[in-house]
């Protein structure tokens, strides 16, 4: 490491759980869509994971635990031996480097279209509450969102299962830990927030109630990982896929104070407010969140090199995950330790393109140096 690195403490080593991270620096899930129709890992997925190994913790693209939990084109799965054994090669390529990786748990609820859904169903959600959005991608071009299904409380024992199924897949294909996708409008956001919960039976209501469906798969995770290997993410001020409820605060607070009594390897939150604000009062801070939860505070969306410095200093967090940044610097550690300039950010056409360019063929700074 450089002496002359303006972030000791971020470029420092942490421990969570039993892993030991060579930094703290976290490449946030990013969705690619480069996993095929048939949402299976490959070799261009490997070469840009391994790529980003200097990352103290990686964790990965979004991935569906089951058909009903697709809603994006191209995203990998978790639901079959097929994606649990193409995920092998990557697992091991990042652990011969030292690099830990999760694997993040998805079901997207109502952000996704009966085009994705076996027979063409409904998709699910906690209630029937339509997502206002312009349209979605869908595999039959651009939609509307439609009206989801609400689950039936019978049902939900069996969503549990698809979770516990896919930690089951995710483990034996080598990942180090999971994380629970409880933000951004998906599945178990839509359970948690008012909003989108109109439920009536015990998944309803109170904000205990409606806290009970991420408990229960949190639960049904536990029987497969240790708590040290579990993650939960949570966005309390996003407005991503149309969420944001008035009790926000509370809702929020009480599930990390829930999830402290879990002794989880992270809650990741994402705390910064450029995937969008719901505006409904001032923001959560990472600070707030530090007074009801003791572990490892990630802290995500919008940071720089010098405010996730500030931040950890401040032990508002423990580490920070960049998302956007990793994109367009695969040595994104390094170019903090060395105090080099960051590529230009990535056009937003190559984000999902499903197409090689603009995935894994971003220079590296010494690369760029001799190009």
């Amino acid at each position: 490491m450089s002496k002359m690195t303006n972030s000791p403490t971020l470029l420092s080593p942490c421990q969570v759980g039993s892993i030991n991270l060579k930094n703290r620096v976290v490449m946030a899930p990013l969705t690619r869509s480069r996993a095929g129709e048939e949402r299976i890992p490959n070799d261009l997925m490997k070469q840009y994971y391994t790529q980003r190994k200097s990352a103290g913790l990686i964790i990965s693209e979004a991935t569906v635990i089951s058909r009903q939990g697709c809603g994006w084109l191209n995203s990998p799965g978790i639901y079959s031996d097929k994606q649990m054994e193409a995920w092998k090669p990557i697992t091991q390529a990042l652990h011969e480097t030292e690099t830990p990786i999760f694997l993040q748990l998805w079901h997207c609820g109502r952000a996704s279209h009966s085009s994705f859904q076996e027979n063409n169903q409904l998709p699910v959600s906690a209630s029937a509450v339509k997502l206002n959005g312009d349209y979605i991608h869908t595999p039959i071009g651009k939609e509307p969102y439609e009206t989801p299904r609400a689950l039936e409380t019978e049902e939900i024992s069996g969503i549990l299962e698809d979770y516990r199924l896919a930690a089951e897949r995710a483990k034996k294909a080598g990942f180090d830990g999971v994380e629970i996708h409880a933000a951004n409008g998906y599945l178990i956001d839509q359970f948690l927030q008012s909003k989108t919960n109109h439920r009536t039976d015990k998944y309803g209501g109170s904000i205990e109630n409606r806290s009970r469906f991420l408990q229960e798969i949190l639960e049904a995770t536990l029987t497969v990982f240790s708590s040290s290997q579990i993650g939960v993410r949570l966005s309390p001020n996003g407005a991503f896929n149309d969420m944001g409820c008035p009790e926000y605060r509370e809702l929020f607070t009480y599930v990390a104070q829930q999830l402290n009594k879990y002794s989880l390897a992270y809650l990741h939150v994402l705390d910064g407010l450029g995937f969008g604000f719901h505006e409904l009062g001032e923001p959560v801070t990472l600070g707030e969140l530090r007074e009801v939860f003791d572990g490892i505070l990630i802290g995500n969306c919008g940071y720089t090199q010098e405010t996730a410095e500030a931040t950890i200093n401040a032990k508002e967090a423990d580490l920070i995950a960049f998302g956007r940044p990793f994109i367009s610097n695969p040595d994104l550690v390094e170019r903090f330790t060395n105090n080099w300039p960051l590529n230009p950010p990535a056009d937003i056409k190559y984000w999902y393109s499903f197409e090689p360019e603009g995935y894994a063929d971003f220079p590296t700074y010494e690369e760029s140096l001799t190009s």
